[in-house]
């Protein structure tokens, strides 16, 4: 591992691959431009008119469709990739090779030998890795690690993750539901926050099995359903349910249970708090936000993603430990693979796998 240069000046940014999720990268660091001195500076693309496009609606001053001329730009200090999930490391490769850290979304890849490919180089380079899992920055979740860290519910039980969402055929049509760029389907995509939210919340299981199928989108090379058992090293058991294939939707959630409370999260805003000895600050969190009822449609803000940027341009700074670096963001991608490979066996598989 090489020491991560500090910057002191200003943190330009740039933005590889410009679907739906990249224009949410590019107003979180726009939120930051005068407070913390960033600035998007340039964007990657595939096409000419849109990477234009994107460029004119974000007032970004560089674009181009040539990753040489993109890598080589000496005001890019940062770069976020948004590819397909299966085409992270190739780009991310570019960026390390040419000094630059990362911001890289939601699975760092889709197998762990490309996860440790990235890793290894970043680390090789002194180059840091931001793994995209903002959901861990709500202040729902925030309140049940705190709650969990103090011991407040005792022995942990049951530790769960479930993401029952509807998906339509037409959002299949692209990439999303391949095994060469998306890696897999309902778990893979739509559950990782949920994966990674249980890990961060209850810590890493030591054993997993798995079963994945296809209930109703037939025409996808994944699947469109998953369930899975957990076992974690202090004793508790888990799950994880997953499926694109639930009319209507509901919100993800997580439930921990222990011998002295239980609590359960409905997206990142608390649903259930319980504890056998109550205290004063239980009121605020039950007088907290609510979660919406009826048929669900996740919303994605920037908020989170500011955080995570805010995160990464102060480790520039300070040389700080990242929250969510790439070893954290390494762990569901993990998880994931352990319960596709406990689906193709039909054995369980014991953690660390590799």
């Amino acid at each position: 591992m090489n020491p991560v240069s500090l910057l002191q000046g200003p943190i330009g940014f740039g933005i590889v691959g410009l679907g739906s999720i990249a224009h949410t990268h590019a107003e979180a660091i726009r939120a930051l431009e005068h407070s913390h001195n960033v600035h998007l500076v340039g964007v990657l693309g595939r096409s000419a008119e849109k990477t234009q496009a994107f460029a004119e609606k974000h007032h970004v001053p560089f674009y181009t469709t040539e990753a040489a001329a993109f890598f080589d730009h000496p005001d890019i200090h940062a770069v976020c990739i948004m590819t397909p999930s299966g085409a992270h490391l190739e780009p991310a490769l570019q960026a390390i090779r040419s000094g630059r850290h990362l911001v890289v979304e939601k699975p760092l890849e889709i197998t762990l030998a490309r996860v440790d490919e990235m890793l290894t180089a970043a680390g090789k380079a002194g180059v840091l890795v931001a793994g995209i899992f903002q959901a861990r920055y709500a202040p729902g979740v925030q309140k049940l690690k705190q709650a969990l860290d103090s011991g407040r519910f005792g022995r942990l039980s049951l530790c769960s993750a479930a993401v029952k969402w509807h998906r339509s055929a037409e959002y299949y049509q692209g990439w999303k539901g391949t095994l060469a760029l998306d890696g897999g389907g309902a778990l893979m995509n739509q559950a990782i926050h949920a994966v990674d939210l249980l890990q961060y919340l209850a810590g890493m299981p030591t054993d997993v099995f798995g079963w994945k199928t296809r209930c109703v989108h037939q025409g996808i090379e994944a699947e469109d359903t998953v369930s899975a058992s957990l076992r974690f090293a202090h004793g508790a058991l888990g799950s994880i349910e997953a499926t694109t294939a639930a009319w209507p939707g509901w919100a993800r959630r997580i439930e921990i249970c222990g011998e002295f409370g239980s609590a359960s999260l409905e997206d990142e805003i608390i649903a259930h708090w319980e504890f056998r000895d109550s205290r004063t600050e239980d009121a605020e969190v039950l007088a907290g936000p609510k979660a919406p009822a009826g048929a669900h449609t996740p919303q994605i803000g920037f908020g989170g993603h500011q955080r995570q940027i805010e995160d990464l341009v102060h480790a520039l700074r300070t040389g700080e430990v990242l929250q969510v670096d790439g070893r954290a963001a390494r762990n569901a991608v993990e998880i994931v693979c352990a319960v596709y490979q406990s689906a193709a066996s039909g054995l369980p598989v014991h953690l660390p796998s590799v």
